[in-house]
């Protein structure tokens, strides 16, 4: 049964969604935050205009004596009677005066909010004529909400602190300001539906902007996804551009890189396979042919015929070896890094070469410094130049190999020299690839022209190079150059050359 599969969000829509969301928080909690602030300010305006009217009140009724007339209060209706002819109410406030039992007392002046005329209200504030203080209170109706005051006066005398209750015959009267807070606040909503309205049009710019930005920085990996898309195992040649300075120039280049690899790898394993698949038909060929001609009833023919088999067998099976080596190169256990003594590491390969030919076998230098490095391959590597020496000199020539330091001890030399016949100039370019062989001389030499690639892999292992110095005619110079890596006190020296050498 096929599976189906739902494509989830892309990262531009998250990224967008994550963008918008915060944007909103943002909004919203400076919205809500000024919002509170701004209310809370006309509540504080509201309540200081009240208390201040309490405060005028008070000295009216203690000065006994109404400013407008000139005579002294009789009663403390008289009292709340002056108040309202020498108040003027604010914006949305409204003022009336309370008797026990009588109607209200109205102002003359033009007042924007009518106190009298909300029944509930003057019934919710009417118990508080007799009150012994001044009373600040929220009243809600059906009308609206009230911010109000009420301030009983229930005393004329002068000295008398209004709100005293002295015991006196007048009977008491109130004066009560309010404030429509619906009103107050109503400017304050305004201006913040405004900003709810701009908040609104700044996010919708903010998507429309944020869409497009994170389209443009997500390009490179959009690109990326469709290179990756494109290539195949027969093309590997596509890169993205690089452009900036940033994380996905960054990726950029590491994805560009990561393809060169890619393409420089299967380059070289579809060279392994071309350069093995003819190494090897020349000799299967020949097995093939002298098997198909070979009469066996002829027991010379069958016997010459078997040695040849078997020496293109065993060349074969050099060549599987050397692949088997090359194969492992970039492997981490390809080179495993010990502590080695470069002079007995020379004392070593000098006894091991002797056996390889009939040559004058030298030490033209030694060195006595110790770094971290693989022995073994060391070995494999010195013993490999010795060999080609040997395969291309004279026997009792000269064949001489050393070690020594150069730049401050920071760099170490092997080399092995020889009197042989020497590289042509043209061939030094190439000599260590796979399979090449020297054009000039060396087409009859034996060898899978391996050798040198493993030298050459072996030097690079260890961070190293390998080079060549030769005159045609007059011998070659073989130099493995590496880096010398410190060795921590008290870490054995040695250099093994037989069996595994473990970090």
């Amino acid at each position: 049964m096929a599976r189906t599969s739902t494509r989830g969000l892309t990262v531009r829509t998250r990224i967008l969604a994550a963008l918008l969301a915060l944007t909103l928080l943002a909004l919203a909690l400076a919205g809500g935050t000024a919002y509170w602030l701004a209310y809370r300010q006309v509540d504080t305006r509201i309540d200081a205009d009240l208390v201040q009217d309490i405060g005028e009140l008070e000295a009216l009724a203690e000065s006994g004596v109404n400013p407008v007339t000139g005579e002294r209060f009789t009663s403390p209706e008289d009292v709340v009677v002056a108040a309202i002819q020498l108040t003027v109410p604010s914006r949305n406030e409204g003022i009336i005066g309370l008797r026990t039992g009588r109607n209200p007392l109205v102002s003359q002046q033009a007042v924007t909010v009518h106190l009298e005329d909300d029944a509930a209200f003057v019934e919710a504030v009417s118990p508080l004529v007799d009150a012994n203080s001044s009373v600040l209170r929220l009243v809600h109706t059906a009308t609206t909400d009230y911010r109000a005051v009420v301030v009983p006066v229930t005393s004329t005398a002068a000295g008398d602190t209004t709100g005293d209750a002295t015991g006196a015959a007048d009977a008491p009267a109130a004066l009560v300001l309010a404030y429509d807070r619906r009103a107050e606040h109503a400017e304050t909503q305004a201006v913040f539906r405004t900003y709810a309205a701009v908040a609104l049009a700044s996010l919708l710019v903010t998507g429309v902007v944020g869409w497009l930005v994170a389209g443009r920085l997500l390009r490179p990996i959009r690109l990326l996804a469709r290179t990756a898309q494109r290539i195949g195992d027969t093309d590997l040649s596509a890169r993205l551009p690089e452009t900036g300075n940033d994380d996905l120039t960054d990726l950029t280049r590491a994805f560009n890189g990561m393809l060169g690899r890619l393409e420089g790898s299967f380059e070289a394993q579809r060279r392994l396979l071309d350069d093995v698949g003819h190494e090897l038909r020349t000799p299967l060929t020949i097995v093939q042919g002298h098997l198909e001609l070979m009469d066996p009833h002829d027991a010379d023919d069958a016997a010459e015929t078997r040695a040849l088999a078997l020496d293109e067998l065993d060349r074969m099976r050099r060549l599987t070896d050397d692949l088997v080596t090359l194969a492992t190169v970039g492997q981490p256990e390809f080179v495993r890094l010990a502590p080695v003594d470069l002079g007995r590491l020379t004392d070593d390969v000098l006894d091991k070469v002797r056996t390889l030919g009939d040559r004058t076998w030298l030490v033209d230098a030694r060195t006595a410094v110790s770094t971290l490095a693989d022995a073994q391959r060391l070995t494999q590597a010195w013993l490999q130049l010795a060999a080609n020496a040997v395969k291309f000199s004279e026997p009792g020539s000269v064949v001489a190999i050393g070690s020594r330091t150069t730049d401050g001890g920071s760099r170490t030399h092997l080399w092995v020299r020889d009197e042989g016949m020497g590289v042509a100039a043209d061939d030094v370019a190439t000599i260590f690839e796979r399979f090449a062989r020297g054009r000039h001389g060396s087409a009859h030499r034996e060898g899978s022209g391996l050798g040198l690639a493993i030298v050459a892999a072996i030097a690079e292992g260890h961070d190293g190079t390998v080079r060549v110095d030769s005159e045609p005619g007059l011998g070659s110079t073989f130099t493995i150059e590496l880096p010398v890596l410190p060795v921590l006190p008290g870490a054995p020296d040695g250099a093994p050359t037989d069996g595994r050498t473990d970090p």
